[in-house]
C-alpha cells in the first residue's frame, strides 16, 4: 500500500493536472466547446498509451541499455528534485511544460492534442521516468495490476481537469494555482531524496553481496 501511495503521489505531481489544465486553457482559448473536449480527450488517450507502453516494457529497457535499477531510481530522484525546485519556486520547467518556443508553434496549431498536449505537457519526460521506476521490477501480478490502474487513475484526473480547464483557472486563479504548485513541490522533493536514498543503499547492498560471493568462491 506504501509503494502505491508514492507512486500515485509521484506520479500525480510530476503530470500535475493543474497545471497542465491550465496551459490548455490559454492554448485552446477561443475554440470550440467541442473542439477542446475533442483534443482534451485526445490528448489523455495517446498520453495514457505512451505511458503504459513504458510501463510494460520498463525494465526491458533498462536491461537493453545496461543500467541498473539502482542507478536509474537515482538519476530519477535528482530528476524529481530538479522538478520540486521549480514548482516551488513557482518556476516554469521544461520536464512538465512546454518552452517558449513550443508554446508559439501550438498557437499556429489547429490540433494541440499530440503536441504539446500528450508530450511533453502529459507524458512527460518526468512521466516517464516514473513509471519506468513503478514498473521495474515486478512484484507480482497483483501489484503490477494495482500500479497500472494507478496510471489509469492519474490519467483520468488529468482527463477530469482539462474537461474542467476554463473552471479551475477561474477558481484558482494565478495565485492559487501557484500556491498548490508550491505544497506539491515539497512533497515531490521529499519522495526524490527518498528515491536516491533506496538508489544508494540497493547499490550498496548489491556491491556488499558480490564481495561476499567473491570471497566465499575464493575460499
Amino acid at each position: 500500500m506504501e509503494s502505491l501511495i508514492n507512486a500515485f503521489v509521484t506520479l500525480f505531481v510530476v503530470t500535475d493536472p493543474v497545471g497542465v489544465a491550465a496551459i490548455f486553457a490559454t492554448l485552446t482559448r477561443g475554440m470550440a466547446p467541442v473542439q477542446r473536449r475533442r483534443m482534451a480527450l485526445r490528448g489523455v488517450s495517446l498520453a495514457t498509451a505512451i505511458l503504459v507502453v513504458f510501463f510494460l516494457s520498463g525494465e526491458r529497457l533498462l536491461e537493453v541499455l545496461g543500467i541498473s535499477l539502482n542507478a536509474f531510481r537515482i538519476a530519477g530522484g535528482i530528476l524529481f528534485f530538479m522538478l520540486s525546485i521549480d514548482m516551488v519556486f513557482a518556476r516554469q520547467s521544461g520536464l512538465r511544460s512546454t518552452t517558449h518556443e513550443e508554446r508559439e508553434e501550438a498557437a499556429h496549431k489547429a490540433d494541440i492534442s499530440v503536441f504539446p498536449l500528450a508530450f511533453p505537457l502529459i507524458a512527460g519526460p518526468g512521466a516517464m521516468t516514473t513509471v519506468i521506476l513503478m514498473s521495474a521490477p515486478p512484484v507480482d501480478l497483483a501489484t503490477d495490476l494495482a500500479l497500472f490502474a494507478v496510471v489509469v487513475v492519474v490519467m483520468a484526473f488529468t482527463a477530469l481537469a482539462l474537461l474542467g480547464a476554463g473552471h479551475i483557472t477561474r477558481l484558482l486563479g494565478e495565485t492559487g494555482g501557484n500556491v498548490i504548485n508550491r505544497l506539491l513541490g515539497l512533497v515531490l522533493a521529499a519522495l526524490a531524496v527518498q528515491y536516491v536514498l533506496d538508489g544508494v543503499n540497493g547499490a550498496l547492498l548489491r556491491t556488499a553481496a558480490m564481495e561476499i560471493l567473491a570471497q566465499m568462491s575464493y575460499g
